[in-house]
């Protein structure tokens, strides 16, 4: 009997990379729950549960203290925004190949197309894209499911449409859906999202079962990949589907048999396969000697030298002077998720590496970098506890109950209580800052270092407060950030000092509350008004000279001007009208009409705009003097003094009426 293996089986890289990050979790001494299955293998999630990792169906139901993992799937907007309302500490473990369908799908709805999803409905991973559509979306399994929905909504072949697929969607129905889509819709934009290795899996397989006689297919009954495997093998031989080895059937001697693997099918698995199939073989040659080749292994924990030969977004080759070729998964070279693999290396650099997992269908080995880094810096870790050093680190995280901060390779968690100066500060604020910080915790055997910003800000913040205070006088400018508001002024960090504004002193203009004028986190440049160093209190003072509206009174608006004025406030022996911000006048109630009024509502309302005369301006008690009448009264004077010069007019009579007068008798003019 002759046996080939596919040589793509196995684990993709979404599922390895989720997988990882559970057995991370584990390894790292945390508590973690797995949104469903991480997998649909059942001896993986098997293991996982002997270390105690938990399934969990909502988001709701992770018990306290446990991280949550988001698998490959991928999951709703509606979850997503669950998990962050619960605050709950999650790892988002989807695969980047779904993440951009989840793009596709919310960028389909801002266009106003129609979302169209090749898949199975039921299936996890199409719930989630489903989930992130903004408008309206169809799912569809096969073609003769995309020509009934065109049938139902003819519209849809003129409409605007966006298609795309499941990343394991049968490839062969997916060319058929889109000759079916290219012939009855004129507006569509389709989308190539089978993931990679789906579609090299499944044209390995079929051309894998188009030459053997009869194919095993190994995976978990519940993946939809494998299953899309098993019956594309199905179209060309006899094709059996198992989870483990002791489900192989017997084959007939002279038979050539094929194998492969779904995405989710762990390399153990394959390789108790392999095994099996040697002894069912009767250990004939060639096939002992392929089972040898393919169970070539390094030990697991094994460390090893390296030379980076090839860098990628999302991984680094490395050459360990073996015939497998060695890469370090993006996760594995730094402990800080932000980080790019081009950034931390480059070709040539040489390291050394930990052995973390083998793939002996593919000939790979996964090796980690930060793992070897973090053994080193344990020793560095606890040294620096003892003396007492500050260290120096960058916040990766921010996390439930405090940060994250990497320490060379090294992650140290801070308590909310040690990572800011006071209480209540926003810890996402010092999100990729560098900061300070001392060892204040150890625990090897839990991997965990514990740190404090708080004693180095304290420190640094009194050593500050003692030079302020050296140098520190009376009409100094500083530029600070506002801490605080109160109802009577507004706080102001100098720089491990803080300074006072009063309320009076934040604008020259009437003002209810300092947060008319200023907000927490505001930079302001301030000088110092006056100084109690006994008691360690500032007085600062904000208001600038050259904005003072009597400066500008002055400087704009001399007696005499004539100016546009709103009337503001109303008493019984006048109204106050606004000249300028910050500055109003009153117009006595014999300065309001040119006539004996009884009160000012008479003739005046509050919000009437009007133009006055500034009839006087005392600097020193602020006040300013308003007239209406005076310009009523020039007005009219200006009147009368232009009637009286206008010359008198002439009276003309006609010749008829003066001859009619003139043949008037004596008598008749009597």
């Amino acid at each position: 009997m002759k046996v080939e293996l596919a040589k793509s089986a196995g684990f993709c890289f979404g599922v390895d990379r989720a997988v990882a990050a559970v057995y991370r979790l584990v390894e790292e001494g945390e508590k973690a729950a797995t949104l469903g299955p991480i997998i649909h293998n059942p001896q993986v999630t098997e293991d996982l549960a002997s270390k105690g990792v938990v399934v969990v169906d909502r988001p709701e139901d992770t018990p306290p203290g446990y991280v949550l993992v988001i698998r490959s799937h991928g999951v709703s907007r509606e979850v997503e925004e669950t998990i962050s309302a619960l605050g709950l500490r999650c790892v988002d473990a989807t695969c980047p190949f779904v993440k951009k369908i989840h793009q596709r799908a919310e960028r389909a709805g801002e266009e106003g197309r129609v979302f169209l999803l090749a898949g199975d409905a039921c299936h996890p991973e199409v719930q989630g894209i489903v989930g992130h559509c903004k408008g309206e979306n169809f799912v569809v399994k096969n073609q003769k499911e995309l020509v009934e929905l065109l049938e139902k909504h003819p519209d849809f072949t003129t409409r605007p449409l966006a298609f795309a697929a499941q990343t394991t969607f049968h490839g062969g129905e997916w060319e058929k859906c889109l000759e079916t889509l290219k012939k009855l819709c004129t507006n569509a934009a389709v989308f190539a999202t089978i993931c990679n290795a789906t579609a090299k899996r499944q044209k390995e397989a079929k051309d894998l079962a188009q030459r053997c006689d009869c194919m095993v297919v190994v995976g978990g009954r519940n993946s939809s990949n494998t299953a899309k495997l098993r019956d594309i093998c199905a179209e060309y031989c006899e094709t059996y589907l198992i989870e483990r080895a002791d489900e192989l059937p017997e084959f007939s001697a002279g038979l050539s048999v094929g194998i492969t693997a779904g995405a989710s099918t762990p390399a153990s698995i394959i390789k108790e396969v392999l095994a099996t199939m040697a002894e069912v073989t009767n250990n004939e040659q060639n096939f002992e000697e392929m089972l040898e080749e393919s169970l070539k292994n390094f030990n697991t924990d094994e460390k090893v030298h390296g030379v980076v030969v090839g860098i990628s977004p999302t991984e680094v080759y490395v050459d360990v002077g073996r015939k497998q070729a060695g890469f370090i998964p993006a996760n594995e070279l730094s402990n800080d998720p932000n980080a790019k693999p081009e950034d931390l290396v480059k070709i040539g650099d040489e390291m050394d590496l930990l052995i973390m997992k083998t793939n002996d269908q593919e000939g790979t080995i996964m090796l980690s970098k930060r793992r070897v880094d973090a053994m080193k810096g344990w020793d560095e870790i606890g040294e620096a506890m003892e003396n007492n050093e500050v260290l120096t680190g960058k916040v990766i995280e921010v996390v439930k109950g405090g940060v994250i901060v990497l320490y060379k390779a090294m992650r140290v968690f801070v308590p909310a209580s040690q990572a800011t100066a006071s209480r209540g500060e926003d810890l996402n604020e010092l999100m990729g800052q560098e900061v300070k910080f001392r060892i204040i915790e150890v625990n090897r055997q839990r991997r965990r270092a514990v740190g404090s910003i708080r004693s180095v800000l304290r420190e640094e913040r009194k050593a500050a407060q003692e030079k302020f205070w050296e140098q520190v006088e009376e009409g100094q400018h500083y530029t600070g950030k506002v801490k605080s508001l109160t109802n009577f002024g507004a706080f102001v960090d100098l720089g491990g000092v803080d300074g006072m504004v009063h309320i009076s002193e934040l604008s020259w203009n009437r003002i209810k509350h300092p947060s008319e004028v200023l907000k927490v986190g505001d930079t302001v440049e301030v000088y110092v008004k006056g100084l109690d160093r006994e008691n360690g209190k500032i007085s600062l003072g904000y208001k600038r000279p050259e904005d003072n509206p009597w400066v500008k009174l002055e400087r704009e608006y001399p007696v005499g001007t004539v100016c546009d004025a709103k009337i503001v406030g109303m008493t019984q022996f006048g109204a106050f009208a606004s000249v300028i911000p910050g500055i109003d006048g009153l117009i006595h109630i014999s300065q309001i009409a040119d006539h004996r009024i009884e009160k000012p509502q008479d003739v005046l309302k509050i919000g009437d705009e009007v133009k006055v005369k500034i009839t006087d301006i005392d600097f020193e008690r602020h006040r300013v003097s308003l007239s209406i009448r005076a310009l009523l009264e020039e007005q009219q004077n200006a009147a009368d003094e232009a009637a009286a010069q206008a010359p008198a007019e002439e009276v003309v009579y006609s010749t008829s009426q003066n001859e009619e007068a003139a043949d008037e008798t004596p008598a008749e003019q009597e």
